[in-house]
């Protein structure tokens, strides 16, 4: 059965014919992608009123990619009080977020309670927010501070308020790349293992890929499969989020940028290789917000949400430091012709707007 009959019939592709994918026309993987999009979530495009949360830049890493960290690139370094980030979620609540999403850096001096006091606080507060946060990364990097399991220090999150995991860290599972690109953060291994363990305790998390630096399209392929079989075994990563790479103000020196039909492939793909994951979620962060609308014809069925304020993207480059407001959002949407459907942060539908 050749590629086009196995797309025809619904059938799971292995590694080889996955790589092939790439060979097909930007149409033919609409195609597909679409259908599959379409079979899933009919004409909604999802999205939610949350508020990104950088606590500190202050970073123990130097990830060749990232222009967030404080360095030589970045001479900014800061770390916000509890009462800045509960002034934060108070004027965001106003607002309306049902989300707060609480990522930044490897700071060795705020310290394991630092961050589950200001989570608890939060919930405390509010219980009705759903907090995610803490990437594989910072969750390895507090264990390894702490000398805790990564199963101990989950459930100290849990215990004070946390209710889902991002999934940042994850940017290429290859280690060859990582090593070049993040060399001494969390491995492949270990990220997927701590996932693991929090899908095992009842939890859902996203899963992101860090896509058009140096890695090759076999390693994307490689990437999605390993999150496919993880999702076999777990059933617990609610998105998928391919973010494109930021080319500004990072060591990582990238001079060929992807192309926008790159971009579409990749995403299509992804939609068309996930069979076992719902949402594949084009973060208009990375991608810009045409491009992630574009995007809902390829696969796509979410755009993240109204975010407010972003530090870590847009210090490379992206246009989001000032986040979206929801009835721009909500215009973009529907002008795209698709159906704006606000969710919840596990992908409960709250209101078709």
């Amino acid at each position: 059965m050749n590629l086009i009959d196995k797309l025809d019939n619904n059938i799971r592709l292995n590694y080889e014919e996955a790589i092939k994918l790439y060979d097909l026309d930007i149409f033919t993987l609409a195609h597909y992608a679409n259908k599959i999009r379409k079979d899933k979530h009919q004409n909604k495009t999802y999205f939610n009123i949350n508020r990104h949360i950088n606590p500190t830049n202050i970073c123990k890493d130097v990830c060749l990619f990232c222009a967030y960290s404080s360095s030589r690139k970045n001479p900014n370094p800061y770390t916000l009080k509890h009462k800045e980030i509960l002034d934060i979620v108070d004027n965001s609540v106003q607002k309306g977020i049902k989300e707060v999403h609480i990522v930044s850096a490897h700071n060795p001096d705020t310290g394991l309670n630092w961050y589950l006091d200001i989570f608890k606080q939060i919930k405390d507060k509010y219980p009705h927010i759903h907090i995610k946060a803490l990437s594989a990364a910072e969750i390895h990097f507090l264990a390894q501070e702490y000398n805790l399991s990564y199963d101990e220090l989950l459930d100290k999150m849990i215990e004070n308020g946390v209710d889902s995991l991002p999934g940042g860290g994850a940017e290429i599972f290859d280690e060859r790349v990582r090593k070049r690109i993040c060399g001494g953060k969390v491995t492949s291994e270990q990220w997927l293992e701590i996932h693991r363990l929090w899908h095992e305790k009842g939890k859902q998390s996203t899963v992101t890929m860090l896509f058009g630096h140096i890695e090759s399209r076999n390693n994307r392929i490689d990437h999605i499969l390993r999150i496919r079989d993880l999702q076999d075994i777990t059933g617990g990563f609610n998105a998928f989020i391919p973010l494109v790479y930021q080319k500004e103000n990072n060591f990582l020196k990238v001079k060929d940028f992807l192309t926008g039909q790159e971009i579409l492939k990749t995403i299509a793909i992804s939609r068309i290789l996930l069979d076992n994951v719902n949402n594949i979620k084009a973060y208009w962060v990375t991608s810009t917000i045409k491009l992630a609308l574009l995007a809902q014809e390829f696969g796509a069925n979410d755009l993240d949400g109204t975010i407010e304020k972003e530090s870590i993207q847009s210090a490379a480059g992206a246009s989001s430091s000032n986040g979206m407001k929801v009835e721009a959002l909500v215009a973009l949407i529907k002008n795209s012709g698709f159906k704006a459907v606000e969710r919840d942060s596990i992908y409960n539908e709250v209101k078709a707007w």
